[in-house]
């Protein structure tokens, strides 16, 4: 969510049917949670969805923005494997358009400034989140462009988060899955003004920063201490690159899964469905915030998509970041380390754990940055 000259090595300066819930039913945890905040959202429609409170329902449902992925990629996608496991594409939107001007001026169309790959495995009982760097430079397909007028060819060394910016949600997803081999079942997007909503409906989050953070950029003042965060500064923090660690995006993702975790841990302490009104609210901030597929764009299969998540906390959670290193014909982007990529995609495939080789050479995940923020 940074600008686009920022660099990246601070140096230089299944077509899928529906499954939703999955898996086997499960008497739900008195104290339940669920898995990423755009997972965890959807879960407050489960009461008012699952009791159809008229006006309430269809007031939530005339929320849900949905985008047909199935009918815009067509045939051209990987198999589906259909071993019980989900594979979701989760998107942070970056446009300043509207209320989202304060963080700076559009460049043309949105960009994905934030994305995630979330393998839940077979159960439904744990989770691989593997984080995109918006820097990665790969080979974009050909995608159609959002209003279907125009084709964009792709090319090598185009920068990851620009797929969004060609052809939406659908160029995105088809992006992921030429580079994975792995088809995406749901799609999920977030942008700033929609995430700055949940964190204060919610009532903040707490966490504990070990350092002071200080980022002009991202607007966020934090001293060493434990915080909750209201939304604007939850956003901040999901956005800063230069309070803390080297100043890279790498370092801003592990902060990303930092706070991830902690929003997880807390969720499970809310008691939202014992406040009706705390409920509906959280429930048509959520649904107004997020954009979906086709397959989840109604309060039922958001309901029901969700209620297969709850069982999974923060310690169900691998999260790491795709293997990468930096470009040595620029130290502003970084690259795909091919052959541990392979090995990420290859295990999320055959739904098994990623092995600690695929990350061990990555210049991903290393550093002290997701080591500043905490949940305790």
């Amino acid at each position: 969510m940074a600008d686009e000259s920022t660099p990246a090595n601070p140096a230089e300066t299944k077509s899928k049917r529906p499954r939703g819930g999955g898996g086997r039913r499960r008497k739900p945890r008195k104290r339940s949670k669920a898995l990423v905040v755009t997972a965890w959202t959807a879960a407050s429609v489960v009461v008012l969805g699952g009791g159809g409170i008229g006006f309430l329902y269809f007031k939530l449902n005339g929320n849900i923005r949905g985008v047909d992925i199935n009918a815009a990629l067509g045939t051209d996608r990987p198999m589906d494997i259909d071993n019980g496991s989900q594979d979701i594409l989760v998107l942070g939107s970056d446009s300043r358009s509207g209320d989202n001007s304060k963080y700076g001026k559009d460049e043309g169309a949105a960009r994905s400034d934030t994305a995630m790959i979330v393998h839940v495995y077979k159960g439904h009982k744990k989770a691989s989140v593997v984080s995109i760097p918006r820097d990665t430079l790969i080979t974009r397909p050909e995608c159609k462009s959002v209003d279907g007028t125009s084709t964009d060819p792709g090319g090598q060394r185009q920068m990851f988060n620009t797929a969004y910016e060609v052809g939406g949600p659908a160029c995105a997803v088809k992006t992921v899955e030429k580079m994975s081999g792995i088809r995406m079942d749901h799609y999920v997007e977030v942008d700033f003004t929609g995430f700055k909503k949940l964190i204060d409906t919610l009532g903040g989050v707490d966490i504990t920063t070990k350092k002071d953070i200080r980022d002009k950029d991202s607007h966020l003042n934090l001293d060493a201490g434990t915080h909750t965060l209201n939304g604007e500064q939850a956003l901040g923090l999901v956005r800063t690159r230069h309070g803390v660690g080297d100043g890279s995006d790498l370092g801003r993702i592990q902060l990303q899964q930092a706070f991830i975790k902690a929003l997880i841990n807390q969720v499970k302490d809310v008691g939202v469905f014992s406040n009706p009104k705390k409920l509906f609210d959280l429930a048509d901030d959520a649904t107004s915030a997020i954009t979906t597929d086709s397959d989840l764009n109604d309060v039922k299969s958001l309901a029901s998509f969700a209620n297969g998540l709850k069982g999974i906390g923060a310690g169900d959670m691998k999260m790491v970041t795709m293997p990468i290193q930096y470009d040595p014909n620029d130290l502003n982007r970084v690259l795909p380390l091919e052959e541990a990529d392979q090995e990420v995609w290859d295990a999320l495939k055959a739904d098994k754990p990623i092995p600690k080789s695929a990350t061990e050479k990555s210049a991903g995940d290393k550093g002290s940055a997701g080591d500043v923020v905490s949940s305790d």
